[in-house]
């Protein structure tokens, strides 16, 4: 079961998401980030909705995931490259969602995926939530975090420089680093779907993007290669149904010149048994 977060009782003492940052105010760190983004949202739609008729689910994409409060607020955020999490409605109070503010929901995500530009040392960081002798509040590691505060239960590290993944599952109160299966692939169970890597052209890049299968290892299609492989199926029904036309005009014509040779045979016949009787044979003798 995905864990779940009890919101405080005094919300109004706590800042919602329209009152707090949606931005820490750096950049994008590579520009593989977006397309990968949009390709592992768009191959989830047909998924989503299975799992989610009611359509109550949220996709955050550099969002602040915010777990305490700060001065400036936006340290007590972390912002996942991708996260998904189930059960929580796409708006709050009618309002695009801005952020995640975890004191706010009742979920926490289901998993949340880093596209680290460097080795990855960042997504890994362990360092606990800590003071200084002087009272000062050190930030903590990302991996901490989403491990021993919002225990998000997958935490996906693509490495993009080296094509290396790395998944976790969080297990009895931290994180299980998970073996591929024979597929090369990491099992999401609480989805249905394994997560894995896949050579191929997205968006004028040719080069290895994260991708999903559902659990027999079947690529989940994002829309335009749907609407191609659609294409390819109605050209080739087009061609069978062509193919099966041209077989039924062959048939047809050999129909055709079986009867004609029948007639002439008949006809044959017929002019054979007329001779015959002129000449004063009868022809059924013979």
């Amino acid at each position: 079961m995905t864990q779940s977060l009890t919101p405080t009782t005094s919300l109004r003492a706590f800042p919602d998401h329209t009152q707090l940052p949606e931005s820490d105010g750096t950049f994008v760190k590579n520009f593989q980030e977006h397309p990968q983004c949009i390709l592992l949202t768009d191959s989830l739609e047909t998924t989503l909705q299975t799992l989610h008729p009611d359509g109550m689910y949220a996709i955050g994409q550099d969002s602040g995931i915010y777990w305490r409060e700060t001065d400036p607020p936006e340290r007590g955020a972390e912002a996942p490259d991708w996260f998904y999490v189930p059960n929580v409605p796409p708006l709050v109070d009618g309002e695009i969602r801005r952020s995640y503010v975890l004191w706010r929901e009742y979920m926490v995500p289901l998993i949340a995926i880093e596209l680290a530009s460097g080795n990855g040392s960042e997504e890994r960081d362990k360092t606990p939530l800590s003071r200084t002798p002087e009272g000062v509040t050190q930030k903590p590691g990302k991996f901490w975090v989403y491990e021993q505060i919002i225990r998000i239960p997958y935490y996906a590290i693509y490495i993009i420089k080296t094509g290396e993944l790395e998944v976790y599952n969080w297990v009895n109160t931290r994180y299980i680093r998970l073996e591929p299966n024979d597929r090369g692939h990491y099992s999401i169970e609480l989805m249905g779907v394994e997560l894995g890597l896949w050579e191929g052209s997205y968006q004028n890049q040719t080069q290895r993007w994260l991708r999903w299968w559902d659990n027999q290892g079947n690529l989940l299609l994002i829309g335009s290669e749907q609407a191609r492989l659609e294409r390819l199926h109605a050209e080739q029904e087009r061609q069978r149904a062509e193919a099966e036309s041209q077989r039924a005009e062959q048939e047809r014509q050999r129909a055709e010149a079986e009867s004609q040779r029948a007639d002439r045979e008949q006809q044959q016949k017929e002019r054979l048994a007329a001779y015959l009787r002129s000449q004063g044979i009868d022809p059924d003798l013979i």
